[in-house]
């Protein structure tokens, strides 16, 4: 029976009479209290674990089962208060470092107390797992400094520290039935079902990991030490006969599909739909429609059955509208696949695939068309499927709509679009008019270079060269989110042999020369793997090689540059340190702990970006370290061309240009400011008026140019050096 209000605060003030009080109890009787009393309980209780100055576990408990009745009530001071409280009921310094960490008042009440949750679970000897790191173990937390030290084990890592954030974004408990947390208590069992059931060792994995693909798999295997690269062959053909065996294992027939482990051999009865009716996830329902589907139970079956699988994938189609756009489009594939979009058209409240694509087709409140919002979150399998959904109502119309949209789209996005229309002209003239475009998208030019020879015969496309300067140029500079992706593809199809010979070979000796020159310029990738790709193009083609002398006669001058650009590179360091490698780690934690396709290669792509961001805190740290920080004071009257001295040149149609040289960072085209590493400075260096230089341009073609003067540096170029960066 329920009881009164007066009944009510009886129990509440009986509750509160003594501590410790019953915090279960106190969350059960204030989520009953009447709207015009909650705020008064809520305070009431508040001030009970107040005056108590104890049981700091209780208060915890209490506010994380009433976050929502504690926000409601005290609004903009529900945080302040929530904080204060948890304070007084501990004298621990520890607690309170936890309690002050967390951001109460920053971040959301539920948040705050959830990672107050997380970080007061942490103790030492604590088995954690890691995205980045694999298992570990904690050794202590330091509440001075607020950080939690933890060793792992493989790779062996002692020491290593994180913040109280960083600790809540990237550390958890790990299981006890985690594989790697097994081989740490018994190596002897997993290198027993290594050897020995290779089939129930791959379980241990998907059931600790996820679902994954075999190429990850393999990854995995190899990082954590379990198999070897060069023993993964036998071991997966031993593993793959044993799954094959079990109903409950899916292999796919691609490597880049994820193997899927259902819980058991379904049978797809009235149990089952009994329970398959209730289902209220949208993404549960679409992966048990899915797995049906697979089990090949979906043709003949009665209506009634028939009319909850339809009814279950409406209400997954309303419940994603809105909330999570890929999944929007998945469960929209499901129906189209199924064909059920008459039955849909039949329900009390209709809808249809139609209504489904002019939804995809419209803006989010971004500003940006769903369609494209979702492609980046699809798993790769799926969007061919959306190309395909997107024009199955009117291709004409909608290829139109999708190639002007092919710079915003992702990158397995844009080569399903480009496949779908690879024989329309249409589509051909766009993509060659993209690509003569000094800002190609990276997506495209990383996309026609993987596959020249698909694209080699299109018409109106630029030169072979033209589209290697583009690719050049991305592997340079401070990239992130989709770009950082193609210029790691980029670079590793650079470091590819084969693809290397093939691409040198389809260029004449001029384009050679100029490709190679333009590469061996750029000093933004990793040293060695630069030095490889130079060194292997003059063993591809020899005649590159005394382009590579000269190269490296410059590079024996003293590396200098302003005092400008030096702050501005120690300050993009600094960013580098302190902001993108962190926010890298976060974002690795994140994709590692999901299971299907699209967080799989999410992983791959988080973990493509941190070899990135290594390999350039290596770079930019070897290079603030050499290079020289200088105002070019020194510089009073040259005559040849030096770093810090201005140049004006006549080109062979009589117009006059004057520039500056400073420094390998320096560089300002709008006043005429070009680093001294450039192609262009290099062929000034050293010349002296009335001498003649080579100069080429945007396109590859070279004239000749005559020093009509060389002079001090301008006052214009003066205020540049001497002005602040413009540091982002």
């Amino acid at each position: 029976m329920k009881k009164t209000v007066e009944e009510l605060e009886a129990r509440l003030l009986e509750l509160i009479d003594k501590p410790p009080y019953a915090a279960k109890e106190l969350a059960e009787l204030l989520a009953e209290a009447p709207a015009s009393k909650s705020r008064d309980w809520v305070n009431l209780v508040l001030q009970a674990y107040d005056k108590a100055a104890c049981d700091f576990e209780g208060a915890y408990s209490f506010m994380s089962a009433s976050w929502e009745l504690i926000e409601k009530t005290l609004q903009t001071a529900a945080a302040q208060m929530v904080h204060d409280t948890l304070r007084k009921t501990t004298k621990d310094r520890l607690l309170m470092s936890f309690v002050d960490s967390v951001g109460f008042g920053s971040r959301s009440l539920r948040e705050a107390l959830a990672r107050l949750g997380c970080l007061v679970a942490f103790h030492p000897h604590m088995l954690v797992l890691s995205a980045a790191w694999g298992l570990g173990e904690i050794q202590r937390i330091d509440y001075f400094n607020r950080r939690v030290t933890v060793d792992f084990f493989s790779p062996p890592r002692r020491g290593h520290q994180f913040t109280y954030d960083a600790a809540c974004e990237t550390l958890k408990a790990a299981p006890e039935s985690h594989i790697l947390v097994t081989r740490k208590a018994d190596p002897a069992r997993v290198e027993m079902m290594i050897k020995e059931k290779p089939g129930d060792f791959v379980r241990a994995m998907l059931s600790s990991f996820g679902d994954m693909p075999i190429t990850r798999l393999e990854e995995l295997c190899a990082q954590n030490g379990f198999v070897r690269s060069a023993e993964w062959k036998k071991f997966w053909e031993r593993a793959r006969a044993d799954l094959r065996q079990d109903k409950c294992v899916e292999i796919p027939t691609r490597r880049t599909d994820p193997i899927h482990v259902k819980a058991a051999d379904e049978e797809y009865g009235d149990a089952w739909f009994t329970a398959f009716a209730q289902m209220k996830d949208p993404k549960s329902i679409l992966s048990s429609v899915r797995e049906m589907q697979s089990a090949g139970r979906l043709g003949d079956m009665p209506d009634n059955r028939r009319a909850t699988i339809v009814d279950r994938l409406a209400y997954a189609l309303k419940g994603a509208r809105g909330v999570d756009d890929a999944l929007y489009a998945r469960i929209a594939f499901c129906i189209g696949d199924l064909k059920l979009d008459g039955d849909l058209q039949k329900l009390e409240k209709p809808t249809s695939l139609a209504k489904v694509r002019a939804y995809l087709w419209a803006k989010d409140v971004s500003g940006e068309e769903r369609y494209i919002a979702a492609a980046r979150t699809l798993p790769a399998r799926d969007v061919g499927s959306l190309v395909a959904f997107l024009v199955a109502e009117n291709r004409e119309e909608a290829r139109g709509v999708l190639l002007e949209a092919l710079p915003r789209m992702c990158f397995t996005f844009l080569g399903e679009t480009i496949n779908a229309f690879k024989d329309d002209e249409v589509c051909r003239a766009k993509v060659a008019e993209l690509l003569k475009s000094p800002s190609a998208p990276a997506t495209l030019v990383t996309l026609v270079l993987g596959r020249y020879e698909s694209f080699k015969s299109w018409d109106k496309l630029p030169s072979l060269v033209v589209i290697l300067t583009h690719a050049i140029a991305l592997g340079e500079g401070r990239q992130g989110g989709e770009k950082l992706r193609m210029q790691n593809m980029i670079r590793r199809l650079f470091a590819d042999r084969k693809w290397l010979e093939s691409t040198l070979g389809q260029l004449n000796s001029d384009q050679k020369a100029l490709f190679f020159e333009r590469f061996q310029a750029s000093i933004a990738w990793d040293p060695s793997t630069h030095h490889m790709i130079v060194v292997r193009m003059t063993q591809i083609a020899p005649e590159l090689a005394t382009r590579l002398e000269k190269k490296a006669e410059v590079k024996k001058a003293e590396r200098i540059t302003s005092r400008r650009s030096y702050a501005e590179r120690q300050a993009a360091y600094e960013h580098l340190i302190n902001v993108e490698i962190p926010a890298n780690t976060k974002r690795i934690e994140s994709a590692r702990s999901y299971g299907d396709l699209s967080e799989n290669a999410e992983y791959q792509y988080a973990k493509d970006e941190q070899r990135a961001l290594l390999q350039k805190q290596t770079l930019m740290q070897e290079a603030l370290n050499v290079v020289k920080a200088v105002d070019f004071s020194n510089v009073t009257a040259p005559e040849a061309v030096v770093p810090g001295s201005s140049v004006t040149i006549v080109a062979a149609d009589g117009a006059e240009r004057t520039y500056t040289v400073l420094g390998e960072w320096d560089n300002d085209i709008e006043r005429g400011i070009i680093s001294s590493k450039t192609r262009l400075a290099e062929s000034f260096m050293g010349k002296r008026p009335g001498e003649t230089v080579e100069i080429t341009d945007a396109d590859g073609r070279a004239s000749e140019a005559k020093i009509k003067a060389v002079a001090v540096i301008s006052d214009e170029v003066r205020a540049w050096l001497a002005a602040s960066p413009e540091v982002s």
